[in-house]
């Protein structure tokens, strides 16, 4: 079951000159490691998305979490031991043309197909008997996606609705701009950006930001205006100090784990 809300129409990101920008698929995966399991969500007539899910108990939190635009589900093979150290269950999901993935990566596609990998797996644990709270994540690109899903499936009328959202190293909207049209197509391109600043303000679950405090490719600005625009009343930062955008994990690995463990297991009622 979803929260009604106005559906935007992200087929304008589709643009192909936009498309090579945002995506870098890599057919790249691994045999399944041990303790792991492997899930193809069928998402399209003949697609479907590879997902991987490192599972640590039933009663733990668990993490969907949406990767980078240049990184494939198993590239998180090496990371998920922390997760599970942590007990905390972790859910990785790829995007079309990734991994073991079928079909060709776009925005609209992406943002669809998170929804429908969320369905799936809201009723995967539910029939497998997990019992702990359900958050989404995204880290870069995969911001895009965590905030389509914490939008859409964040009330509790939903089962295993969404209760809260870490986004790390994601940028904030304003990164759209350069990818406005001058002509034509504009004044569609500034209704989705409304619509779509709109529900991103209409975000209200607890939110955990994480970004490298020299990040190159995504300054830490823009996740600052990303955090302030959501409408939760709680929101925690964390800046790692000395990260930049693809080592963050790695130099802050104490202080990222041990937010991200605080922020899942912490009791709200």
């Amino acid at each position: 079951m979803r929260y009604h809300m106005a559906e935007i129409d992200y087929t304008l990101l589709d643009d192909p000159q936009i498309s090579t920008s945002m995506f870098y698929p890599r057919m790249d995966f691994t045999i399944t490691p041990s303790g792991a399991e492997d899930h193809d969500v069928e998402v399209d007539a003949g697609v479907t998305i590879g997902c991987r899910a490192h599972f640590a108990s039933k009663d733990a939190p668990t993490i969907l979490f949406f990767h980078g635009n240049g990184e494939v589900v198993s590239d998180y093979d090496n990371f998920a031991p922390f997760y599970k150290k942590s007990t905390i269950n972790l859910i990785v999901a790829d995007y079309r043309g990734y991994g073991s993935s079928l079909g060709k990566p776009s925005v609209s596609s992406m943002m669809g197909d998170a929804t429908l990998i969320y369905d799936y797996f809201a009723g995967y644990l539910q029939d497998k008997g997990y019992k702990g709270p359900l958050y989404v994540m995204g880290r870069s690109l995969g911001a895009m996606p965590a905030m389509e899903v914490a939008a859409k499936y964040q009330h509790s009328d939903v089962p295993f609705h969404i209760q809260g959202m870490i986004l790390e190293s994601g940028a904030g909207i304003t990164v759209w701009d350069r990818w406005r049209p001058s002509s034509g197509n504009a004044e569609l391109w500034d209704t989705m950006k409304d619509l779509y600043r709109s529900q991103v303000e209409a975000i209200t679950v607890p939110l955990l930001t994480i970004h490298g405090e020299i990040d190159e490719l995504i300054p830490v600005e823009r996740a600052l205006e990303t955090r302030e625009l959501l409408g939760s009343s709680e929101k925690e930062l964390l800046v790692i100090p000395g990260a930049g955008h693809n080592d963050i994990f790695f130099i802050g690995l104490s202080e990222y784990m041990q937010a991200v463990h605080d922020f899942v297991t912490q009791s709200r009622v």
